[in-house]
């Protein structure tokens, strides 16, 4: 079956439409145009497009997924950065986004989820705890040398 082509028209009133709704990154907008069966050549017309529009916006996207990653799913800066970089996010937007983070709530968001899961673990022998509550926050992105300092924190206190 032939791909039905959209206009160049079609497609940018689309892809307004899908950047409306949410934050998109470039590497998310350029698949779309794959998805939709835009032709090759205009893709960066289009991109240039909801640009000058404001509908696509790679600093505005990147500073509302580090704040919704850290927010809503208590990432680390690590997992956050790999996030941003698989979406194709530049070094230095990714830098500028970064900053968004307020070390005082970063640091507050560990600690809080540290003493969690540790407190979960509570049947576990005191280093098998120790183990799977850094694992758990080494899985959630944050940096190995604030998760041990932490985890180390707790002692062996109940």
């Amino acid at each position: 079956m032939q791909k039905k082509h959209l206009t160049k028209e079609q497609a940018i009133m689309k892809l307004r439409q899908y950047c409306a709704y949410q934050e998109r990154s470039h590497s998310e907008v350029q698949q779309k145009l794959w998805d939709l069966g835009v032709w090759r050549s205009e893709h960066d017309a289009i991109i240039s497009s909801l640009i000058e529009d404001d509908y696509l916006n790679e600093e505005r996207f990147a500073k509302a997924f580090v704040g919704g990653k850290f927010r809503m799913k208590d990432w680390g800066r690590k997992k956050i950065y790999y996030g941003l970089k698989e979406k194709g996010v530049s070094e230095y937007i990714i830098k500028r986004a970064m900053k968004e983070i307020d070390d005082e709530a970063y640091g507050k968001t560990l600690h809080e989820l540290a003493e969690k899961k540790y407190a979960l673990l509570k049947g576990e022998q005191y280093l098998v705890r120790k183990k799977k509550t850094m694992d758990y926050l080494l899985q959630k992105g944050y940096e190995p040398a604030l998760v041990t300092s932490i985890v180390n924190s707790f002692g062996g206190k109940e």
